[in-house]
């Protein structure tokens, strides 16, 4: 089956974004007096949202709402100074999307990173390619792999969920693809591994940006 659109994860997806995200959650960990983390464990516990993110970064001790709350003004502070420090697309990304527009095939973009922060890493690192829709995390939306941000994606594309890939490097991603009826694509170039993508609904697994092609 030949699709007809189709809905990009962000972070670990299109763009690589993991060092500015892990330079500014460990400056504001610093600044609360709390330990650092690897990039590598940043890898792990990105996916859920920012609030998510920064709880599993405080210490176990540390996680009342005011210092949660603290850490993520910190984090968003640090992380607004930090815009265009680190993050780039990942090779072959923009090569993709442009050969994807070319075909006619519709794309969007859905994160769970904040809204304003995904439209503006679209805007920045992905200029020129056109998206239908670009949607972050908003407060009066559940976030992935709750299926309603991206059903709506699906209605605003003008195609059916089946018609649809959703493409991701997480086990939120498939489960979010598999939740709509969309059909689930892990990326093996992200920041989780195949056996998550696997265990949790991928219908096929690329190693290289082009590879996506096949399918449309």
């Amino acid at each position: 089956m030949k699709f007809k659109a189709v809905i990009f994860d962000l972070d670990g997806t299109l763009l690589d974004t993991i060092d500015d995200i892990s330079d500014a959650v460990n400056g504001a960990l610093v600044q609360l007096d709390c330990p650092k983390h690897a990039v590598d464990e940043y890898k792990i516990m990105v996916g859920e949202g920012l609030t998510s993110l920064i709880v599993e970064a405080l210490p176990e001790d540390r996680r009342d709402q005011k210092t949660i709350d603290e850490a993520l003004r910190l984090t968003r502070e640090g992380y607004g100074k930090a815009f265009g420090r680190k993050t780039k697309p990942y090779d072959g990304i923009t090569e993709l999307l442009t050969e994807v527009a070319k075909r006619g095939v519709k794309m969007a973009i859905l994160s769970n990173k904040p809204d304003k922060y995904t439209k503006r890493d679209a805007d920045e690192y992905l200029s020129g390619i056109k998206f239908v829709y670009v949607a972050g995390a908003k407060d009066d939306v559940p976030k992935k792999p709750d299926p309603a941000a991206v059903l709506e994606i699906v209605n605003k594309l003008g195609v059916n969920a089946s018609e649809c890939l959703f493409v991701g490097d997480s086990d939120i991603d498939m489960k979010t693809a598999v939740n709509a009826g969309m059909y689930p694509v892990g990326v093996l170039w992200g920041f989780r591994g195949i056996g998550e993508l696997k265990t949790s609904g991928a219908k096929k697994l690329i190693g290289k940006p082009k590879d996506l092609l096949p399918l449309l």
